[in-house]
């Protein structure tokens, strides 16, 4: 395990587990490690489905990685049906032993890789899609460059790709009033927020100086 870490190998990945809002969250070699900035994405949907949009509220915790954000939500809110869902195979084994159900962990690309039954169903759609410019990776820790798939970094080269996808495609698979919130950067959040401007969404942008994390939500009007 010492070799491991002096090796650059994320300690996360070195013991199994990271600490994700008080959970100990499964983390296999080569998945992308939960981050704290991750936690506001949390927060935000919690507060929105404490206003009771609907009994047993669907999220969906969509480019899942470990599954931490979906594992976080339904440990705060028991009564919620989580699914998730990654590309990459070994981010949806990880998953799938950190979520209640591990058949409501999907693998695909993006809303792809969702069953036609769950489209206009989720309450919340959590999104850490990729958001680095690919020119930036190469300035990332080791930790991250040398042991985290790419594809869980590069968001391509304005580090926007992914979010693009996320916010045309997120209103056929949101129920009415429904809520799709965005981890990204602060310097990158203006032009996040301008992928929702389709007249789908009711947006803003949200900051926690705390865990230095920067969110886009939009609502479904």
């Amino acid at each position: 395990m010492l070799a491991a870490r002096l090796a650059g190998t994320p300690l996360e990945q070195v013991l199994g587990w990271a600490e994700f809002r008080g959970l100990r969250v499964r983390v296999e070699p080569g998945v992308f490690v939960p981050r704290l900035r991750t936690t506001l994405l949390v927060d935000v949907a919690l507060r929105h489905l404490a206003r009771g949009v609907a009994p047993a509220p669907v999220v969906l915790d969509l480019c899942c990685g470990s599954g931490a954000a979906g594992a976080a939500v339904e440990h705060a809110l028991p009564r919620s049906v989580v699914h998730a869902a990654d590309l990459d195979p070994r981010a949806v084994a990880c998953a799938r032993t950190n979520l209640a159900d591990p058949g409501r962990v999907h693998e695909g690309d993006l809303f792809a890789a969702l069953p036609e039954a769950l489209r206009h169903g989720f309450d919340v759609i959590l999104a850490n899609a990729p958001y680095v410019p690919t020119a930036e990776i190469a300035f990332m820790p080791q930790e991250a460059r040398d042991h985290e798939p790419t594809a869980a970094l590069d968001g391509g080269f304005d580090g926007l790709r992914l979010q693009a996808r996320v916010a045309a495609a997120a209103p056929d698979w949101l129920a009415p009033g429904g809520l799709l919130v965005i981890e990204t950067s602060e310097r990158q959040a203006d032009r996040t927020r301008a992928l929702f401007d389709s007249g789908v969404f009711e947006t803003e942008v949200l900051r926690s100086e705390e865990a230095d994390a920067t969110v886009v939500t939009g609502v479904v009007l």
